[in-house]
């Protein structure tokens, strides 16, 4: 008997074939079964859906393509996570083919059956049985108060839940005590546990293997990201996907992976916008991950010091219209582990063109003498942001880039930090010929080489020896995208800064957030002023964020964090996000934000969508977003969508070419998130067809970003 299969295959983005693909099949496979399948003159790997595809109940089975056959040995995919891939391309305005086997591992469209074969019979070991001893051992540690609380309302009642903690509060304990207990309780149970960058996977793996490998066995904590290999991803994936992983660890792309029995999803740094998705599917891990707990009856937990403006609105009160439940944590650990004392540097009143503030430069060279770390934090990495010359006002900028190229002095490169065009550094300016070219602003490499300066005649602590008869030198470090570049070497630096190597660290904000570095009292930010007065409405939620987040890596042990401060070195000391920062008082900040935003008719009081277009000139991605938007009012029911929907005229975007490729973009509001998403979709066909109007003028890709980050 012949079977008429509907089946999900990876699409081009634009292509009209957005649903399933019909297949003649001997076997009547359930829904969720990976597939080989043809398609043109390529096998590729598909997905076995739900409904079958209407269009091929029209066409004799003798007519459609058969199938190569199913991959032996995985179980198909979940119901709940079928209904997930299912809701993000809806919501997200993607073909849900493009958003399910972007989800599996890459690999997987690779092996032969038998090389699959393979791997699950390398894979396929029995799961350790749970070790009770180490079990009650492990829950000797003593918690806080504000720890026991939050770990009872968790387990008392059904959430999502917002876990405000302050920096250094013992949030990844409750994290850990969470998992712990429902794998004491649920012995078959799984959980998933996301981090937003790949830099913060190794410390919290180190922490979770430490505590639960003993009791579940080497596979019961797998990591997945985008920094492993293609086996790395396809080994976690099928850990995962078997059940013999107990815990995921993971970035946004953990978010789909197959784990056919989870029962809790914690979401550390909530805030962070790297949970948001950049290319393809538009979708926020962070929301998807309180969509899938709805799913599968999982308790989702969501974690920051400094929650995001839309969280923390929705953990108001439930008598308010409060989703989320807040549990609260604003002490830091230990008797003495008070929060560091932010110190205001006033720049108005320093020497001019001063880069460290001389009260500042004393602080760090005090803590030099007293063994204990600083930190400088300065969101720019390179060492100057342009070059310039002085007689033509020639600047470095990209041929390819609405951008200037980045002055890189370690290998004397100019690069651009978007489409990545290098060249080097040239001798005399190529404009004038003028050989007095100068660097303009500064960035890591460059406050790194300033500070060794300053700090010239400052010595280490108990640092005599033959070689240095007046003591050591200073050790300053940077991490930054360029000094970490080479696999292993942000391990290597890190572990550096822990063991005291290091007395002064520079870097931008991959050292800011998250770390846990026990031996900085002092943290200072160079460029404070960075987002005060940007146009886009988020850059004070984000500034504020970054700035309390890099605050948090003072003072982390109790023995130190009595004198541990920020210092801000600020042209606007009196401005209201630095005297909310001084206070440590996130609730005052989100409140005077907030009641902005709903002044401003913003999110999350409304609903925004950009599509974003791309040709090569300005004229024709703007000129397709206007045809787009005036084709709107044709539409069935256009008339009445556009009663609730507010479609802005098309602009450049603020990088308004990368790459030689001009970029522009059309802003879509509401106030009704319904009326957005029937807008959105509706839409969709016009946005085709004036593609296809416009297909002789050359490049043009259009896409929709639902709740953008950035406008």
């Amino acid at each position: 008997m012949t079977h008429c299969l509907s089946v999900l295959v990876q699409t081009p983005a634009h292509s009209q074939m957005a649903g399933a693909l019909s297949y003649r099949s001997a076997l009547p496979l359930p829904a969720g079964t990976l597939v080989r399948v043809p398609l043109g003159k390529r096998e590729i790997l598909g997905v076995v859906w739900d409904a079958p595809d209407v269009a091929g109940q029209d066409i004799a089975p003798d007519k459609l393509r058969s199938m190569v056959g199913p991959l032996d040995g995985l179980e198909p995919l979940t119901p709940a996570w079928r209904e997930l891939i299912t809701f993000t391309a809806s919501y997200y305005q993607r073909a849900v083919g493009e958003v399910a086997l972007a989800a599996l591992p890459p690999q997987l469209r690779e092996l032969s059956t038998v090389q699959l074969a393979r791997r699950l019979k390398r894979h396929a070991k029995a799961a350790v049985a749970p070790n009770v001893a180490g079990t009650s051992a492990s829950d000797q540690a003593v918690l806080t108060p504000e720890q026991m609380l939050a770990l009872q309302r968790f387990e008392a009642e059904p959430g999502p839940f917002l876990l405000f903690g302050a920096t250094g509060s013992g949030k990844t304990e409750v994290y850990l005590r969470c998992v712990q207990r429902l794998l004491a309780s649920e012995p078959q149970a799984q959980a998933m546990v996301m981090v937003p960058e790949i830099n913060l996977t190794p410390q919290l793996e180190a922490r979770f293997m430490a505590r639960f490998n003993p009791l579940f066995g080497e596979q019961a904590v797998v990591s997945l990201h985008s920094g492993m290999s293609a086996a790395q991803r396809l080994k976690s994936w099928l850990a995962a996907h078997s059940g013999a992983a107990r815990i995921v660890l993971g970035t946004r792309m953990a978010v789909f992976a197959s784990l056919p029995r989870l029962r809790l999803i914690i979401v550390d740094e909530e805030h962070d916008p790297s949970y948001k998705s950049g290319e393809g599917a538009r979708y926020s891990a962070r929301d998807l991950a309180v969509y899938r707990g709805r799913l599968e009856g999982a308790k989702v937990l969501l974690g920051s010091a400094t929650p995001s403006l839309e969280s923390w609105h929705h953990s108001r009160p439930v008598q308010e219209g409060g989703r989320y439940l807040r549990l609260e944590m604003p002490s830091r650990i230990g008797a003495a582990a008070t929060l560091p004392l932010v110190r205001r540097v006033d720049m108005n009143h320093q020497p001019k063109r001063c880069v460290i503030a001389p009260p500042l430069l004393a602080a760090i060279a005090q803590r030099v003498a007293c063994g204990e770390q600083s930190l400088i934090f300065l969101n720019r990495r390179g060492y100057a942001p342009v070059l310039h010359c002085s007689d033509c006002d020639w600047k470095s900028e990209c041929p390819h880039c609405s951008a200037y190229r980045v002055f890189h002095k370690i290998d004397r490169t100019l690069r651009c930090h978007h489409c990545g065009y290098t060249e080097r550094v040239p001798r005399t300016c190529p404009a004038c010929g003028n050989p007095d070219i100068t660097a303009m602003g500064r960035g890591t490499e460059r406050l790194e080489e300033h500070l060794a300066e300053l700090l010239a005649d400052v010595r280490r602590p108990n640092s005599v020896s033959e070689q240095w008869p007046q003591g050591e030198p200073v050790r300053i470090a940077r991490i930054d995208a360029d000094s970490t570049r080479l696999k292993g070497e942000l391990t290597v630096q890190l572990a550096r800064v822990h063991s005291g190597e290091v007395d002064v660290l520079v870097g931008t904000q991959m050292i800011a957030k998250g770390h846990d570095f026990r031996r900085i009292t002092l943290v200072a930010a160079i460029n404070a002023d960075s987002a005060l007065f940007s146009s886009d409405f988020r850059a004070p939620e984000r500034l504020f964020s970054l700035l309390m987040q890099a605050t948090g890596r003072a003072g982390r042990d109790a023995d130190v964090s009595g004198h541990s401060e920020m210092w801000l070195q600020t042209f606007h000391p009196q401005h209201p996000l630095f005297e909310a920062l001084k206070r440590h008082d996130y609730p005052a900040f989100a409140a005077g934000q907030l009641a902005e935003r709903l002044q401003a008719a913003l999110p999350p009081f409304s609903f925004q969508a950009l599509v974003r277009a791309e040709a090569r000139t300005q004229v024709i991605a703007q000129g397709f977003l206007s045809a787009a938007s005036a084709g709107a009012t044709g539409m069935a029911d256009g008339a009445a969508l556009l009663q609730h929907i507010s479609l802005y005229p098309a602009v450049p975007m603020s990088m308004q070419r990368v790459a030689n490729v001009e970029r522009a973009q059309m802003l879509i509001e509401s106030p009704s998130r319904a009326a957005l998403q029937r807008f959105l979709t509706a839409w969709q066909v016009v946005l085709h067809a004036t593609r296809l109007q416009a297909e002789g003028k050359g490049l043009l890709r259009w896409a929709i970003d639902v709740d953008p980050l950035l406008i």
